[in-house]
């Protein structure tokens, strides 16, 4: 999900309402599940959290969230949501570390979308950092 150039560009977000089934895939309705991240009334607890509402972001297209999430030394002016992308799964693979016991850790995952209809994924193993208690999204390895 990270790996375009970022970019700030409006586009429509796909309708999600507080009801609707959180993106993330948990069994949640959004505004129970990462909308209340997203919002800043609650803090992602574990990076595998953070992982899913970041995933949730893109979908929501919430540029405020992802910019916030990054870690500082990473995180780029802006993100880049492409018009004709529209993203429609998510499978966590493995975590490693990332509790409230942990200062970093890792989240392996398949990110499945479509681009101009066309389906795709993205593989990647994202890494994690608390900073001041926080969960940050740091950088990433493309798996394929």
């Amino acid at each position: 999900m990270e790996r375009r150039t970022p970019r700030l560009r409006a586009t429509a977000a796909p309708r999600i309402t507080p009801a609707s089934p959180c993106p993330c895939g948990l069994p949640a309705a959004y505004g129970e599940c990462c909308g209340r991240f997203h919002s800043g009334s609650a803090a992602a607890p574990t990076c595998e959290a953070l992982m899913r509402s970041r995933y949730a972001a893109f979908v929501v297209r919430d540029a405020a969230y992802l910019l916030r999430t990054w870690h500082p030394e990473t995180r780029p002016p802006g993100v880049d949501f492409d018009p004709s992308m529209r993203w429609v799964g998510l499978e966590i693979l493995e975590t490693t570390e990332g509790s409230a016991f942990h200062s970093t850790g890792t989240v392996t995952f398949r990110a499945h979308y479509t681009d101009d209809g066309r389906p795709d994924s993205l593989h990647e193993k994202s890494r994690f950092a608390r900073i001041d208690g926080a969960w940050v999204y740091t950088t990433a390895v493309f798996v394929d």
